[in-house]
């Protein structure tokens, strides 16, 4: 298939990106530094908000894969989330109705559904709540007919960038850096989704998932300590102590303080600590049963990933020339 590909060049994307080129797809990769990205495939520089870029990159397509978001836990400007979360789904879907592409695969997220023991989605901070939006506009358009399919990543994690996007690698470098000076909510379970696994599972629900099929690609559940507790196991290093979480909102409403008057990106936010609160426990024996969805051993995966880590920080600078 040629399948147009929004957010290629974010942590998750760059994944399913490898995982579509290995299996033979013909790929455009749509992203405002799709030029410079160094992927396989088409590369088209444009804006997930520009409406108009999006059906040109979409053009001679037969499927659309949009992961493309804002994946951040603030911004100054919280419009930037709908613009993108919400409205970069639009564009898409407007696109999809308009070339009449007969397959669209939609990455939701685990914060898009209810935490173990409620029956609605929170709405904790921007990103949050504009995934929520986001999939109750998804389920509008499969009503309206729409060939769409969505997928509900876990926490995704693994080698490679220690961005947001890969929140455990990030938290584990900070961790042997000494950075990290506590976890919020380390009881609390959360579906670690390996990243390889995730973009497998992509590809498979965009060759063969049921259109308006809605299928969650998680991982081992576990507690948040159980990561550093593996850490430990691997190399000694004690796991963080627990910050409660009435310390953790102040630090949380001092951090937006500081933000809002200072700039840069705050440490954890209100919005944060309240997911933190919640058990994200996720189910995926339906991708199991109807993509072969293949779940790694959280160990196996933190290992891996923890190696990278290793790697990067043994591998010397390069000398001026």
């Amino acid at each position: 298939m040629k399948i147009l590909v929004t957010g290629g060049t974010g942590y998750l994307g760059r994944a399913v990106v490898r995982a579509l080129d290995a299996r033979g797809h013909e790929l455009v990769i749509f992203s405002r530094n799709a030029s410079r990205s160094g992927l396989p495939g088409t590369a088209i520089d444009g804006d997930i908000r520009d409406a108009r870029a999006v059906e040109l990159a979409a053009r001679g397509c037969d499927a659309i894969s949009h992961s493309a978001a804002l994946v951040s836990i603030w911004r100054r400007r919280s419009e930037d989330f709908d613009e993108v979360n919400v409205g970069g789904l639009r564009n898409i879907l407007t696109a999809a109705a308009t070339l009449h592409t007969p397959r669209v695969l939609y990455t939701s997220s685990f914060v898009a559904l209810p935490p173990l023991g409620r029956t609605e989605p929170l709405t904790a901070n921007d990103y949050q709540r504009t995934k929520v939006a986001a999939d109750r506009v998804a389920g509008e358009a499969v009503r309206d007919g729409c060939p769409l399919v969505r997928v509900y990543p876990g926490v995704v994690y693994g080698p490679g960038s220690f961005t947001e996007g890969n929140l455990v690698g990030r938290l584990i470098a900070d961790h042997l850096r000494r950075r990290l000076p506590g976890l919020v909510g380390p009881e609390q379970r959360w579906s670690y989704a390996y990243v390889e696994d995730v973009a497998a599972g992509h590809c498979e629900a965009l060759e063969r998932g049921r259109a308006g099929g809605r299928y969650v690609l998680g991982g081992e559940n576990a507690p948040q300590r159980r990561v550093f507790e593996i850490v430990q196991q691997l190399i000694g290093r004690r796991p963080p102590p627990r910050i409660p979480y009435p310390v953790a909102h102040l630090l949380g409403a001092a951090e937006e303080l500081r933000v809002r008057c200072f700039g840069g990106t705050p440490l954890i936010t209100r919005g944060a600590v309240d997911i933190f609160r919640h058990d994200w426990s996720l189910d995926s024996s339906e991708s199991v049963r109807e993509l072969g969805y293949q779940l790694t051993p959280l160990a196996d995966g933190i290992r891996r990933t923890l190696d990278s880590i290793r790697d990067t920080r043994s591998t010397p600078e390069p000398r001026p020339s």
